[in-house]
């Protein structure tokens, strides 16, 4: 005997009555066969159903020859009728984003020839990979035909053809598929073989919104939402892009312009505190010139601002300059570097000594410690007067 598909029927079911035909203990819980269910099982890229029987949950469904299996989480005797109810929030959501995959990949498949060769379905976004190139720039297009076809609002044709129909049905796919063949249509967009559960009408998925497409393999993925999803991603970009456009004293339509103002600013102001700086390392390492070895602990340096003033403070000091950076709580960033010698093993002391890592060449050693300010000195109050 064989499971009742009550999904096929009523994608728009979410409560049904049914007998129990089975129920085995098994890893993780109780395998539980019905004589009809409105689980949909996981399959063709799309999530199984959730949802409960007599209020026990349903943790997984799968499909085993003409057997619909659900894992629940508790037995049910065998025999009695059970009441079951689908997670119809999240069935609805799978329709939009499986429905709406379909109405892409058919404007994909019949502009550029290409197969839907991968299908995922994420807890956020949905992705599909093509076995070819689709220009990123073309997404736009291809999102406002799909759009308009959701619109429409028009009716899905399900169906089985006949083993004498089916070589005549335009289905896409990469390979001839043995009869029977589930057949999904969207009129005027796209056909099918699809063993998923879908809207009944189009404009159920309600819109689509395409995110990315980038190269996979020797093709493309494309990133995309629908219905819900869509709206929900779309409220929150519009959110964030509101309180941009509060921050920079912009109309909300012209963030993007804003923020490359304020970018130009920034860029500008970095150019003159760069100048700065630069007049600054050359202050600080004219008043080392000649004074041998050199430690010395700066405030606020990135590492390339510690590695340019460690260098021109070894051009001039005649020995060794030791340049640190940072915090007693975070650690310190340094630069040793010299003309002459070979610091190399200093460098490795020092990180053994201070809990630290770096390396690099003779003349220069970069790295960072997990030390304090008292233990750097320490460590170079006899390193200063031995180094040559």
């Amino acid at each position: 005997m064989s499971t009742h598909k009550l999904y096929y029927e009523d994608c728009h079911l979410s409560e049904f009555t049914a007998h129990v035909v089975s129920c085995t203990p098994t890893e993780g819980g109780w395998h539980i066969i019905l004589d009809q269910t409105a689980f949909y099982p996981e399959g063709g890229g799309q999530p199984c159903d959730l949802g409960n029987i007599n209020g026990i949950p349903v943790l997984d469904v799968q499909e085993q020859g003409e057997d619909v299996v659900h894992l629940c989480a508790e037995a049910l005797e065998t025999g009695a009728e059970v009441l079951g109810k689908i997670d119809y929030e999240r069935r609805f959501d799978l329709m939009q984003q499986h429905s709406g995959e379909h109405i892409v990949s058919g404007f994909i498949h019949a502009k550029y020839g290409l197969h839907n060769v991968g299908f995922h379905m994420g807890a956020d976004v949905i992705t599909i990979d093509f076995d070819g190139i689709i220009p990123a720039e073309d997404l736009p297009e291809i999102e406002a035909k799909a759009n308009a076809a959701i619109w429409k609002n028009t009716p899905l044709h399900i169906w089985y053809p006949t083993e004498e129909e089916l070589p005549g049905v335009p289905y896409r796919s990469k390979r001839a598929l043995p009869w029977p063949v589930r057949v999904v249509e969207f009129p005027g967009v796209d056909i099918c073989a699809c063993c998923g559960v879908h809207v009944a009408y189009t404009g159920e998925i309600g819109l689509v919104k395409l995110l990315s497409c980038v190269k996979f393999h020797q093709g493309v993925r494309i990133e995309m939402v629908c219905g819900g999803r869509a709206v929900a991603l779309l409220s929150a970009v519009y959110e964030e892009n509101r309180q941009v456009s509060h921050a920079f004293s912009a109309k909300i339509l012209e963030t993007g312009a804003a923020a490359r103002r304020i970018n130009d600013a920034l860029a500008a102001e970095k150019f003159r505190v760069t100048g700065l700086q630069r007049q600054l390392f050359d202050y600080i390492a004219a008043s080392y010139a000649d004074k041998g070895d050199v430690l010395r602990l700066e405030d606020g340096l990135d590492p390339a601002g510690i590695r340019e003033l460690a260098d021109k403070i070894a051009e001039v000091c005649g020995g060794m300059a030791a340049l640190f950076s940072g915090t007693d709580g975070e650690g310190y960033n340094f630069c040793l570097a010299a003309r002459q010698g070979d610091l190399r093993d200093l460098g490795k002391e020092l990180t053994s000594t201070l809990n630290g890592r770096g390396g690099g060449k003779p003349g220069f050693i970069q790295g960072s410690v997990k030390a304090d300010k008292q233990a750097i000195e320490e460590f170079f109050k006899d390193k200063m007067r031995n180094h040559s």
